[in-house]
């Protein structure tokens, strides 16, 4: 048996025995356990397995072990995230920083600010959210006009972010902000960390299409922000956004295919809602050939993305094929959606009626934030074009 064996035999032992059964049954947003210095828990179970994969290091499961991580290497992540799929145990924590900050700090941070402020990451003590956008600065984010002027020990950070997914209940937001006013677009950027609760910053929720109001607008007025906060050069910030959004675009990608977790799937909705006619085929015959439209592309996703794992594994990753990953997968959570709401009909169409089951109220929510998915980390229009003028080397 080989060590990656045995290492898939102690991990699907250590979850059997410590995550919960109710953890292991789809999970709503309400039940989502997020960071932050007043982190809820829906239940005790969901306290208890948020604590064990702490305490084992695997909210991060990368991360060094100094700092909070399970130490381990991605074939090994890769393991606990299959066996985590295969259990359908939930995951334990949400939060913008594991996803995102916390690889730009590891990359790009000094050891006083990894030190600073990874172990919290990894703890779910500190929620976080992403100061990118602007009102005049969306797809064209290097327009950004978020000014942060040097004051000798500190910044004075003034202007406003949008689509700041919630911010108003966030500890701190990580920024882009322009800090010398003369220099080129992508140039004269920097990277600032900001505690929400400093004098200046405020935030408003803007209600969506979905009756929630998950994302804000966030004010910055005379905001003094240390110096220590900056990560990475001053006036180099775009490299430091580029490499975030690698990750945020990767995040994006796997959204409904390659996560922890169990999900109500089209599948299984078509076997309960549709049927089977007299020869055991999907009893509708424009419903099954989307069906099966769909399957094939999600198996064909998933195969794309293992072989771009086993890839980098051996030196030999296409750095274009993220890029395009991004592009594909976000467009084919969209596709799944919209399969679900055909196989559901009307028992999709429930809001809050208690004659609609969960599986057919998550369908409908579902629905409407896919549409998010291929908008957040670059919409699906700016991603042809980075693919077009990246990828195939088009002329502008």
């Amino acid at each position: 048996m080989s060590d990656l064996d045995q290492f898939r035999q102690t991990v699907h032992a250590w979850l059997e025995e410590n995550c919960p059964p109710s953890q292991r049954r789809p999970i709503t947003r309400d039940e989502q356990v997020w960071a932050g210095k007043n982190k809820t828990f829906p239940s005790n179970d969901a306290k208890l397995w948020f604590e064990r994969m702490r305490d084992k290091g695997w909210t991060v499961p990368e991360w060094p072990v100094e700092l909070g991580g399970g130490g381990l290497d991605e074939r090994q992540a890769k393991i606990l995230k299959e066996e985590m799929k295969r259990l359908g145990c939930r995951t334990p924590l949400f939060d913008l920083g594991i996803w995102m900050l916390g690889p730009a700090v590891l990359e790009y941070g000094t050891e006083e600010q990894r030190q600073q402020h990874i172990p919290k990451i990894a703890r779910g003590e500190v929620r976080w959210c992403q100061g990118y956008s602007e009102p005049g600065a969306g797809s064209d984010l290097a327009s950004l006009q978020t000014r942060a002027e040097d004051k000798g020990d500190h910044f004075l950070v003034n202007g406003a972010k949008i689509w700041t997914t919630n911010a108003d209940k966030a500890d701190w937001i990580f920024c882009l902000v322009r800090t010398d006013p003369s220099a080129k677009k992508q140039e004269g950027i920097s990277f600032l960390l900001i505690d929400m609760d400093d004098p200046g910053v405020s935030t408003t929720p803007i209600e969506l299409i979905s009756g929630e109001s998950e994302f804000c607008q966030t004010f910055f007025d005379n905001v003094k922000v240390p110096k220590s906060n900056l990560i990475g050069e001053l006036n180099k910030g775009w490299s430091v956004a580029k490499s975030l959004l690698k990750h945020e675009r990767k995040l994006m990608a796997e959204i409904g295919g390659d996560t922890p977790g169990p999900s109500f799937g089209p599948v299984q909705a078509a076997l309960e809602y549709v049927g089977l006619d007299s020869s055991g085929k999907l009893a509708d015959r424009g419903l099954r050939e989307q069906l099966v439209s769909h399957e094939m592309a999600f198996r064909a996703i998933g195969l794309t993305h293992f072989r771009s794992f086993e890839e980098r594994m051996n030196g030999v990753a296409d750095n274009n094929v993220p890029l395009i990953m991004k592009y594909v997968g976000t467009e084919e959570s969209k596709r799944k959606e919209e399969v679900l709401m055909a196989i559901l009909g009307h028992r999709a169409l429930g809001w809050n009626d208690t004659e609609f089951n969960d599986d057919e109220l998550l369908t409908n929510r579902g629905w409407l934030f896919s549409k998010a998915l291929s908008i957040a980390g670059g919409t699906s229009e700016v991603q042809l074009n980075i693919i077009a003028k990246r990828v195939l080397g088009l002329p502008e």
